[in-house]
């Protein structure tokens, strides 16, 4: 018996949807480019080694981290792109480390590169970014370019737990991400704010209390969903290996989107609901299938188990008093 799956109607607000609709069934591809960048994380700005469950070179491709110019990377993302996935319009995505950690002239220099290679087939820029890297200036560049393009701003929340935040060393705290936010209010760009589930000290309960903490800022239009894996390369790589610790199954990560999706927003965009990295560089959890088919055996449990975002979605009243 055919579903709503079949027919390509998936039971969150997907990106692939937005994407379609929104182009008027244009199929749109993200290019990543590597711009070089490092972390205050990083470099000793705010700390050495990085976020513990961090290798960067797992969350690009191999194709980005080999190319050394900008105008390579993005020339040979689309080529590759049409060629391979039909793509016809595209977002260029500054992805790995933090894209705006540099003066605001640079950034300027390199998102404008990026931008020229192919503008009359180029729809949307998307930077991703931590909370602790953004000021007024730098968001202004950004909006600059809302008149031409579509501009993503991806923030990295990972927890809403200061005391995940410290063990992960992440060396910048949630209030930090709250202020960038109050900073973000009105702003004119798509907000994408990041989440890592599976932190093995934080229970279900505490997890599923990210979906209040997302809904209760309207300007965030997007979200990634991760499950923690664990990388070579990484502190917590090298942890894992001495003494391993409980990981999502891939049954499991989707019994937990069963109960986190119709906790959130309706309107809110989900552009991934997991995330993987490349197979020599994961170590764990290895769910057997390829990125393709695991999004696929999520998608079938979230409808087998009658899943709809929002369905249990409630806004927050705020409290007033009698002489309000």
């Amino acid at each position: 018996m055919a579903t709503l799956l079949d027919s390509g109607i998936k039971p969150y607000n997907h990106y692939g949807a937005y994407l379609k609709e929104k182009y008027d069934g244009q199929k749109v591809f993200k290019v990543i480019v590597d711009g070089d960048f490092t972390c205050p994380n990083r470099d000793g700005s705010k700390g050495y080694g990085g976020c513990t469950y961090c290798n960067v070179d797992s969350f690009t491709p191999d194709t980005a981290r080999k190319i050394p110019s900008i105008q390579e990377q993005v020339e040979n993302g689309i080529m590759r792109a049409r060629n391979s996935y039909g793509a016809e319009k595209f977002i260029i995505y500054f992805q790995p480390n933090t894209n705006t950690y540099a003066p605001t002239h640079l950034l300027k220099m390199m998102y404008d590169e990026a931008l020229s290679i192919d503008p009359e087939n180029t729809l949307g820029l998307s930077v991703g970014t931590r909370p602790d890297c953004l000021d007024f200036e730098k968001i202004n560049l950004l909006e600059s370019y809302t008149d031409r393009f579509d501009v993503d701003l991806e923030m990295g929340m990972e927890s809403i737990y200061n005391d995940t935040l410290e063990q992960i060393n992440r060396g910048c705290s949630h209030d930090e991400f709250l202020s960038t936010m109050r900073m973000l209010q009105n702003t004119k760009l798509d907000l994408c704010v990041h989440t890592i589930f599976g932190f093995p000290w934080e229970t279900e309960e505490m997890m599923l209390r990210y979906a209040d903490e997302i809904n209760r800022h309207p300007h965030i239009k997007f979200i990634k969903l991760h499950h923690l894996h664990i990388v070579e390369g990484s502190i917590m790589g090298v942890k894992y290996k001495r003494e391993p610790f409980k990981l999502f199954s891939i049954e499991e990560y989707t019994d937990f989107l069963a109960k986190f999706i119709p906790l959130l927003r309706p309107d809110i965009i989900i552009q991934r609901i997991f995330g993987i990295a490349d197979r020599e560089l994961l170590i764990a959890p290895n769910w057997g299938f390829p990125k393709s088919k695991i999004q696929t055996h999520i998608d079938k449990g979230l409808e087998s188990r009658g899943v709809k975002q929002g369905s249990l979605y409630f806004p927050k009243i705020p409290f007033k008093s009698a002489g309000e």
